[in-house]
């Protein structure tokens, strides 16, 4: 339940009103986990939300060496919720990472770095408000099991949903209606099973104050879905995404099924993705409507000119897994190409023409997934775009038509995005000084996310077998 405080006082006194009886405290790591402790609401006091609690930063990913470990979470206020999830009122605060030395906001606080961007905006006088509104998709399976060792790898998912099933005996017998591969996208129950579970992840997330505009089943089979968000400010709305997983995580845990946001688990059908729209304004008017191609203004064409010359480097935090570039291949109504266009969805930036009302004109990012940490990615969006802004960097024309279809010789002369996450990485190396504008992101977040991804997902990924490579070469 949303609490709807606005100051320390508001959720003392909410606190005591709902007879609370613990205190949760979330922050988020740096590949973009909530982490979480919870004290007696007795340890709750207003000098709390000033001084904070402390805990230890060494243990907490990309955050602190072991000789400076400690640090402090500081609640935000405006964040208290009750827990929809736990067994007695718990009270849920989003917090804030300071250093207790300096007292200064923590640099490598994903948190943080968002909360700069929108600052950066205002100072540099591109707006007063910049928007985001994800559309996060993911999937509800049955069963899950994974495991990987010296001598074995493998993993196997089930869905009662699963094309794979329709020849399988099910208790009290098999019923069929099970969506074929690629055509999982808005069918009735009973081929949609989970209309009730996502119903009931809306009505919580409603319940805590995320305005949700609609959900659905999506293209794949066994279980791919999508809510949709109604757009915030950029800040706002990454706070309400690490709350969108939360919520969907725990209602499918109850129902006895398991979520996953991660963008490719199923071969051979759509992954998932985030489909990232945002906007700039200024005096609550659009500032990217307008009278050039697609009713866009010079503004808007310059922000998709920004994020396309840097999606090479972008794409290291808006697609951070090895994973993310399984998805990200043609065939799977994956953004591949380096354009823009109306209604193509192959496409990395759209122009959604739904509406013609110019509060609706914005910029849709396709590349994106939904394993992102979304405070960086999204800022990482923003700075990209802004780049395009203060540079002037012309995004050519839109490209229309299916870019599927395109003969080779088309093809060659539309970029492409790179294909794994190790070229993207080496890439961020070289281009992020667009990131570094305004002090927003800092040399030091940059080189700790790529030492990060490289040690412990790149070089782990690239150092083992593949169970199809066994397939492929053990009769070699």
């Amino acid at each position: 339940m949303d609490l709807k405080c606005k100051t320390p006082a508001d959720v003392l006194k909410a606190a005591k009103d709902h007879k609370v009886k613990m205190v949760d405290v979330k922050f988020v790591d740096m590949p973009g986990m909530w982490q979480h402790f919870s004290v007696p609401p007795h340890e709750l006091e207003l000098s709390s939300f000033t001084d904070g609690f402390g805990f230890d930063g060494s243990s907490i990913r990309g955050y602190q060496n072991i000789d400076q470990s400690d640090m402090l979470v500081v609640p935000d206020a405006t964040t208290a919720m009750l827990d929809p999830f736990t067994a007695v009122p718990t009270l849920s605060l989003i917090c804030n990472i300071v250093d207790p030395i300096t007292k200064k906001r923590y640099e490598k606080d994903p948190r943080y770095i968002v909360h700069k961007a929108e600052e950066y905006v205002k100072k540099e006088g591109f707006g007063d408000t910049v928007y985001f509104g994800p559309e996060a998709e993911f999937f509800i399976f049955d069963n899950i099991r994974y495991d990987s060792g010296v001598n074995f790898s493998f993993f196997e998912i089930d869905s009662v949903e699963g094309n794979w099933n329709t020849g399988t005996e099910e208790e009290p017998g098999n019923l069929g209606h099970k969506p074929r591969p690629k055509e999982g996208y808005f069918p009735t129950p009973p081929v949609d099973s989970l209309q009730d579970v996502r119903t009931e992840m809306v009505n919580i997330m409603e319940d805590c104050g995320v305005i949700v505009e609609c959900h659905h089943h999506e293209v794949s089979t066994a279980g791919q879905a999508e809510i949709d968000m109604k757009f915030q400010p950029i800040a706002k709305m990454a706070d309400q995404m690490m709350l969108y997983k939360y919520i969907v995580k725990n209602v499918a845990k109850n129902y006895g099924m398991t979520a996953t946001f991660m963008p490719k688990p199923l071969w051979n059908d759509n992954g998932s993705g985030m489909h990232c729209h945002s906007s700039i304004w200024k005096g609550g008017s659009p500032l990217f409507a307008g009278n050039e191609h697609l009713g866009l203004s010079q503004m808007g064409l310059y922000y998709i000119g920004g994020i396309l010359k840097h999606s090479p480097s972008l794409l290291a935090l808006t697609n951070p897994t090895t994973n993310s570039f399984k998805r990200l291949v043609p065939g799977f109504e994956a953004p591949v190409n380096l354009v823009y266009s109306a209604r193509n969805r192959s496409a990395a930036c759209r122009i959604p023409v739904y509406s013609d009302n110019p509060k609706a004109r914005r910029v849709e990012y396709r590349c994106p997934d939904p394993a992102c940490n979304p405070y960086l990615a999204f800022t990482a969006i923003l700075m990209a775009g802004l780049d395009g802004i203060k540079n002037k960097i012309d995004p050519g024309k839109p490209t229309e038509g299916d870019l599927y279809s395109m003969t080779e010789r088309q093809l060659s002369r539309i970029k492409t995005i790179p294909g794994s996450l190790e070229d993207v990485l080496n890439i961020l190396e070289k281009d992020h000084k667009y990131l570094l504008e305004g002090d927003v992101f800092t040399k030091e977040v940059i080189d700790t996310w790529i030492a990060y991804k490289r040690e412990t997902e790149v070089d782990e990924i690239r150092q083992r077998p593949h169970p199809h490579e066994f397939f492929l070469y053990y009769d070699i």
